[in-house]
């Protein structure tokens, strides 16, 4: 079967950190562009951060840029999401979706997702 499985969210206060994982079963990462996304109770999906299918090219939402580090490790078939410095408006669930044989890194087109792993920023 093939699915992405998210780990690593949890209840993190206002300036701590998380790290997310998305790993892969069934299928190899290495053809595939990532991307992380998170949707926050009330408002619509949006896409945080992508990486190629080499890491070579990577992108982040202005609201995250600065705090949060996308990589990949393809020997392990996962890639991950380094959150610093929290903020409340991160509280969200995060979603991981993967794209394959495409240029770069996108937001859209998404072949597999994974169920979400929650992030609660919270004192």
């Amino acid at each position: 079967q093939l699915q992405l499985v998210e780990s690593g969210g949890g209840l993190v206060q206002p300036g701590g950190s998380l790290r997310l994982s998305c790993a892969a079963s069934g299928f190899t990462l290495d053809y595939y562009a990532i991307g992380w996304f998170r949707q926050a109770p009330g408002k619509e999906r949006e896409g945080v951060s992508c990486i190629s299918s080499s890491g070579g090219s990577r992108n982040y939402v202005d609201s995250v840029k600065g705090r949060f580090t996308i990589s990949r490790d393809n020997a392990k078939n996962t890639v991950y999401l380094q959150m610093n410095s929290l903020k409340p408006e991160d509280t969200a669930i995060y979603y991981c979706a993967a794209r394959r044989r495409v240029a770069g890194c996108v937001y859209f087109g998404m072949d597999y997702w994974g169920k979400g792993t929650l992030v609660t920023v919270s004192s």
